[in-house]
This record gives C-alpha cells, sequence and structure tokens, in this order.
C-alpha cells in the first residue's frame, strides 16, 4: 500500500472497514471526504418500428384507425418510451419513439402487440381473429432527422398509392443494410 497522501480517502466500503487520514474504522456506509456526484446513465435512442398484421391482411380500417395509433402511443409512454408518431397503413403500423433504459426492445415489441393485439379483438366481430406478424422491423433515427420520419409517417396513405408494404420495408432493410432472408421476413 503507498503512503497516505493528506486527506485522501484510500478506501471506502459498504460493510467492513474504512482507511482514510484517521486510520481504520468500523463502517457501514460508504464515506467520503470528498463531494462526488452521483454518476448518471443519460441516453436518447430514437427509433422507427415497423410491423405488420398477421399476412398483411388490411384490417386497419377508418374505424379503429386513429384509436390504435393512439392506443400504441399510450402502450409505449406506459413501458416509458416516448411515443413521437404513430401511424400506418391498413396492413401495418409505424412507430417512431424514444427508447427507455429500462426496457429491452424485444420486451417492447412484445408488449405493444400484445396488448394492442388485445385491444384490437374488443372492437367488434370485424377484429376477433386480429393478430400482428410475429416479427417486427427496428431502426435507430438520428435525432437531427426525425422530422423526415415524422412526416414519412403521417404520409403513409400517400405513400402506399406508390408502393406495397413489403416493398417498403424491404427498403428500410437495404437502407440500414440489413441481412435478410426472403423466406423467413413474412408471416
Amino acid at each position: 500500500m503507498e503512503p497516505f497522501q493528506g486527506r485522501q480517502v484510500l478506501s471506502s466500503c459498504l460493510v467492513g472497514f474504512h482507511i482514510s487520514e484517521w486510520g481504520i474504522a468500523p463502517c457501514i456506509a460508504r464515506i467520503s471526504l470528498h463531494h462526488h456526484t452521483m454518476p448518471q446513465s443519460l441516453a436518447r435512442v430514437c427509433t422507427h418500428i415497423v410491423f405488420s398484421t398477421k399476412n398483411r391482411q388490411p384490417l386497419i380500417d377508418e374505424r379503429i384507425e386513429n384509436e390504435l395509433h393512439a392506443y400504441l402511443g399510450g402502450i409505449c409512454n406506459d413501458l416509458e418510451c416516448l411515443p413521437i408518431q404513430v401511424g400506418g397503413y391498413v396492413d401495418h403500423v409505424h412507430i417512431l419513439c424514444v427508447l427507455s433504459r429500462k426496457i429491452a426492445i424485444m420486451k417492447l415489441l412484445e408488449e405493444v402487440k400484445r396488448r394492442s393485439s388485445k385491444w384490437i379483438k374488443t372492437k367488434g366481430r370485424d377484429y376477433e381473429e386480429f393478430y400482428w406478424q410475429d416479427g417486427y422491423g427496428i431502426f435507430s433515427v438520428n435525432p437531427y432527422e426525425l422530422d423526415v420520419v415524422i412526416r414519412y409517417i403521417a404520409n403513409q396513405k400517400a405513400h402506399h398509392e406508390k408502393k406495397t408494404f413489403k416493398e417498403e420495408y424491404r427498403g428500410f432493410l437495404k437502407k440500414y443494410n440489413v441481412e435478410y432472408d426472403e423466406r423467413y421476413v413474412w408471416d
């Protein structure tokens, strides 16, 4: 052990002994002679999540569309993932959100799909057989480009007059350089 230098704390503990300039003393709490700020774990991870109805069935109609998007945003909020924009088309949804540090991506998507699928089934006989696809896509978004993604999600109806969901999704996979096997992307 190096010799003691000034008023420096050489070690600290939660339970055991504490060594300081005054010698060795028992301690049951962390002791420090210096003011230390608590370290923070900070994150802002913006993501664009995309998933479709099972077999891309066109089940998201005008009767539930807006309420579904609001409900999806509410689920994200409940899971401490800040929803920025939610939208979609008749066979899929887009969720732009800031991920919570407290939940794994897989758990977030599992909860969003499970809760929303259960909710949709309460909306009438037309939705009793509603299911989401098993998979999903999640892509990082540069915080400086959020406005681009917000507009993209808001303009889904116009966008899908020209492009199918499959074409759109393949475009995301290509843009983000995601390797995939076509046989397992669609369910």
